[in-house]
């Protein structure tokens, strides 16, 4: 096997696991957990804002 195969190959391997990714990325399963993480950042937020709330109350 020369090095132009061994190219061609490497390329199609690295072809075909990035269409899985992308394939992985889109799926519908995925959905539902991609938005929970989406939200994860606004969670904060939001448990930072009660927890001043809390905080307040108490004193």
């Amino acid at each position: 096997m020369d090095y132009g195969t061994f190219r061609g190959l490497y390329t199609l391997l690295l072809m075909a696991i990035m269409i899985g990714i992308i394939v992985w990325a889109y799926s519908k399963r995925r959905k539902t957990s991609f938005d929970e993480a989406a939200n994860l950042v606004f969670a904060d937020d939001e448990q930072a804002g009660a927890d001043k709330k809390n905080a307040g109350a108490k004193q």
